[in-house]
């Protein structure tokens, strides 16, 4: 029986799971789905915005693959420092499938960037998503919000314009969410008027989906306002119809707003394009107070160039969005130019051979592109190529059950009930505050109800 851990239950790793279980090649595959976090979905749960329901719903679909009889959810499990070398896991397991996604933000790379009040965009996500590493490292609300009257977003993704629909969003839009209460009560009582939103190329270079652009526009008591002559900077503003589909369609809804002209609202989203930032200026109290950009214009390439002209724009809040990176997993090969792990179809390199019985899948595998139907693609070429490898795969002795090896280890994984007990315990909480489902914030809250009477 071919005995596969996979490393992370985001949907990668989920997806990974579901192709080794559901084929017919190998029969009886089974799979222990491993994830640092207590909680299960990885960004699914941690990295969707909380009004966005119809994309959290897919939590509905991989819950379906963890609840399947030949696979195992064990949450608590770290591989690496401080958890259960690799080395280790890799003799428990016929193969590991490690799916651990890029963890860590890209930076600007300018001075002033590590000025309070200037935080990545992930951080931000983090918190109103009540990931329990954000309250643990002291990330709290009034370091996000407190004294802030101007946002600054940089960068023009789906993240970028996720955290700019919350800044915007009210008390009565985010409560039915289950946002942790603290961060409902601070954005709820944030001062913050005033988002700009920039990008140092231009409006058919974004990288945000139209309906995510969308929804900015139908945003209650929110003015959505766009610089017409910013926009004609880009080449392509003028005749669109020679982009593709989604750049054309981005464009178009620009121009609608450029051409509608200034609406009402007591907040308003500027979105900028061909600023390039290149400093962050203090205010007199050691704050970020604004962010200098210098002009830039096409270069011809697909690029930009700069123009030796600035502008600084007021903020006591910048959110970096400039993109993720993976970092090393101790144990593993690590490819520094690219943030990712060498493979070959899914299987891992060492020195440019393959490691028997170790793979990788989702953006450790490809890095940070795509959306979460991406990863579907990605796990069956993986999936294909353990399959291909299990008959030698099998031939290895392996404990017949890793979780008494992992308990032998001094761990404690949460199971499956654990997890049930959590969200039993986030239902509660929810109901208490006269809420829905309200997430619980931080590690103590998390591990308590996960060892609550019912729970293993």
């Amino acid at each position: 029986m071919l005995q596969v851990a996979v490393v992370g239950s985001g949907p990668s790793g989920v997806y990974a799971a579901q192709g080794l279980v559901q084929q017919e090649r190998v029969p009886g595959v089974r799979v222990d789905v491993l994830d640092r976090l207590p909680c299960p979905y990885g960004l699914v749960r941690y990295g969707v915005a909380p009004d966005h329901e119809k994309i959290k719903s897919l939590q509905g679909t991989l819950r379906t693959v963890l609840e399947h009889e030949r696979v195992r959810f064990l949450g608590g499990v770290r591989v690496g420092p401080d958890g259960l070398p690799a080395a280790r896991l890799r003799e428990l397991y016929h193969a590991v499938v490690y799916c651990v996604g890029a963890a860590t933000d890209r930076h600007l790379g300018v001075p002033g960037e590590e000025l309070p009040g200037s935080w990545s965009a992930t951080d931000f996500v983090s918190w109103y998503s009540a990931h329990p590493d954000v309250v643990s490292d002291g990330f709290m609300a009034d370091g996000f919000l407190a004294g802030a009257r101007e946002a600054v977003v940089v960068g023009v993704g789906n993240v970028a314009v996720d955290v700019t629909r919350i800044l915007a969003r009210g008390a009565a839009e985010l409560s039915p969410t289950d946002m942790p209460q603290a961060a409902l009560a601070a954005l709820s009582d944030s001062r913050v008027r005033e988002i700009q939103m920039v990008g140092r190329r231009g409006p058919s270079q974004a990288r945000f989906t139209t309906k995510e652009l969308r929804e900015l526009g139908g945003l209650p008591d929110t003015e959505v306002v766009v610089d017409p002559a910013e926009l004609a900077l880009d080449p392509a503003y003028a005749d669109p119809s020679g982009l593709p589909a989604a750049q054309r369609r981005n464009v178009e809804v620009l121009r609608g707003w450029a051409e509608r002209g200034p609406t009402a609202g007591s907040r308003r989203i500027r979105l900028r394009f061909f600023l390039r930032p290149v400093e962050l200026l203090p205010d007199g109290r050691g704050r970020v107070g604004a962010v200098r950009f210098e002009r830039t214009l096409p270069d011809g390439l697909g690029g930009v160039t700069g123009t030796g002209r600035y502008e600084d724009i007021g903020a006591q809040l910048v959110l970096r969005s400039v993109g993720y990176r993976g970092v090393p997993l101790e144990g593993l090969p690590f490819d520094a130019g690219h943030g990712t792990v060498p493979h070959l179809a899914g299987r891992v390199l060492r020195d440019g051979s393959v490691a028997p019985g170790e793979y990788v899948a989702g953006w450790i595998k490809r890095g940070p592109t795509g959306v979460i139907g991406t990863n579907r693609p990605c796990a069956k070429e993986t999936v294909t190529s353990l399959l291909a490898d299990a008959p030698a795969l099998v031939r290895r002795e392996v404990p017949p059950d890793p979780l008494a090896a992992l308990r032998a280890e001094g761990l404690r994984p949460v199971e499956w009930a654990g997890w049930q007990a959590i969200e039993r315990a986030e239902a509660a909480l929810g109901a208490s505050l006269g809420r829905s489902v309200v997430k619980l914030p931080d590690w103590q809250s998390l591990m308590t109800a996960a060892e609550a009477p019912g729970a293993p």
